[in-house]
């Protein structure tokens, strides 16, 4: 009876510090909300509040000195870890940054766990721009995801490293990865017609970007009217919000820095990826003060994501 209790006891330990860690890395903005369909929902710790509050506040190095203080007492704590790499990379310290992720991919010791450690990695790699080494780890994310046969996560990761790619000027990486996660994702058991729209929205989305970033508007625009016949369905109105931002990318790159403005305008103010093409848009319109008011709110990107990725060094290169 006594190693039966045990055995419970740490089977709730292990669900409880997954669900924190998932908790931590959607603060992050690691991983999509909908990946959190099946765990139950946790309390974070509150060394994660405060360490989210000083970022918010512009105090990385106090948010990194917690964090550390944290792991003198938990060394395996994963939110900690992840945390800490986390702010490393926001400073541009990625070297030092993946040295609590490779802490954090040793000691997680669930499935999604390490997906989640892992996936953390290919971030930090991205916040150098590093295509290749991004996509090794996105790869072994995705290969652990097929695993369970989770053909929505394999897709999700396939788009991240797709994402990465195309932002790194890496045009046949991002296309191949966009492809891969258009097509895996469409193998979802019983796949809704709602979950297939979306799909084909973001492989058209992405096709139109790439079109444009290679020069070719006739293209790029067949694939921003397909994205929008398919947004005009009706059954993914939460896409909605990245058909400006759409329009806006390919007209920067076809050159129309207006049209651009317009739709960018439309889009998301407060994602950081937004903020800096709106930057390099008042740039091509000679107007220098507007393009630094929006380079300084990229810099202050706290998520650990591509648009962060992109943008948190882009912005800061800017404005030095």
């Amino acid at each position: 009876m006594i190693e039966d209790d045990r055995s419970i006891y740490n089977l709730r330990m292990k669900l409880t510090i997954a669900a924190i860690a998932l908790a931590w890395l959607l603060t992050l903005g690691l991983v999509s909300p909908l990946f959190t369909q099946a765990p139950t929902q946790q309390q974070q710790p509150e060394f994660v509040k405060q360490g989210q509050q000083l970022m918010r506040e512009g105090k990385p190095e106090d948010a990194l000195a917690l964090y550390r203080k944290i792991l003198q007492t938990s060394p395996d704590s994963v939110p900690a870890n992840l945390a800490a790499g986390s702010v490393l990379d926001l400073m541009g310290k990625g070297e030092d940054a993946r040295k609590y992720f490779t802490k954090a991919i040793e000691v997680a010791d669930t499935p999604e766990g390490k997906a989640s450690a892992k996936r953390a990695m290919a971030m930090s790699y991205a916040f150098e721009g590093d295509c290749k080494k991004t996509v090794e780890y996105e790869q072994q994310v995705f290969d652990l995801y097929g695993t369970g046969k989770n053909f929505f996560q394999q897709g999700e990761t396939a788009n991240e490293a797709a994402r990465v790619c195309i932002d790194s000027g890496d045009l046949d990486a991002a296309y191949k990865w966009y492809q891969m996660g258009h097509e895996t994702g469409l193998k979802e058991p019983d796949i809704k017609p709602a979950r297939q729209d979306l799909w084909n929205f973001r492989w058209e989305h992405a096709r139109a970007r790439i079109a444009a970033r290679r020069g070719n508007q006739a293209e790029a625009q067949t694939h921003v009217a397909a994205a929008k016949a398919v947004l005009d369905k009706g059954t993914i109105p939460e896409q909605a919000p990245f058909f400006p931002y759409l329009k806006g990318y390919v007209a920067f790159y076809t050159g129309d820095y207006k049209t651009a403005l317009d739709g960018l305008n439309q889009a998301n103010q407060n994602d950081p990826f937004i903020q800096c093409m709106m930057g390099q848009t008042y740039e091509k319109l000679g107007e220098k003060d507007k393009a630094l008011e929006y380079y300084r709110k990229a810099s202050t990107a706290i998520s650990h994501n591509p648009a962060a990725a992109y943008a948190v060094p882009f912005a800061k290169k800017k404005l030095s």
